[in-house]
C-alpha cells in the first residue's frame, strides 16, 4: 500500500504565500517523479507543475517565477511554494507520485486526497 498525503493549505489573502507538502509513505521502492495539480471549483483539474527525481522542474506558464517546487528525497516528501496568490487561483491541490512499489513492479501513479487552497480578501 501506498499512501500521499498532502498538507499546508489554507485560507490566504490575494498576493499571500502557502507551502503545502506532500507526504508519500508505504511500500515503495523508488520514485522517478512527482508534482502537484490543482481543480479550482467547477473546473477540470489543470498541471501546476513537477519535479524528476534528478529534481528537473517544469511548470505551467501561468504558475512560473511565482511557484517553486522543491523535494526531500530522503523524506519521500515534495513541496509546492506559492507567492503572489490570486483569488483565481483557489483551487484543491492535488499531489501525485510515479513510482514503483517493489523491484519487479511498474510504474505506477498514485494520488493524494487534495488540500484546499483558498485566496479571498
Amino acid at each position: 500500500q501506498v499512501q500521499l498525503v498532502e498538507s499546508g493549505g489554507g485560507l490566504l489573502q490575494p498576493g499571500g504565500s502557502l507551502r503545502p507538502s506532500c507526504a508519500a509513505s508505504g511500500s515503495i521502492f523508488s520514485i522517478i517523479g512527482m508534482g502537484w495539480y490543482r481543480q479550482p471549483p467547477a473546473k477540470e483539474r489543470g498541471a501546476v507543475g513537477r519535479i524528476t527525481s534528478g529534481g528537473t522542474t517544469n511548470y505551467a506558464d501561468s504558475v512560473k517565477a511565482r511557484f517553486t517546487i522543491s523535494r526531500d528525497n530522503t523524506k519521500n516528501t515534495m513541496y509546492l511554494q506559492m507567492n503572489s496568490l490570486k483569488p483565481e487561483e483557489t483551487a484543491v491541490y492535488y499531489c501525485y507520485a510515479d513510482l514503483k512499489s517493489s523491484w519487479n513492479s511498474g510504474f505506477r501513479r498514485y494520488w493524494g486526497q487534495g488540500t484546499q487552497v483558498t485566496v479571498s480578501s
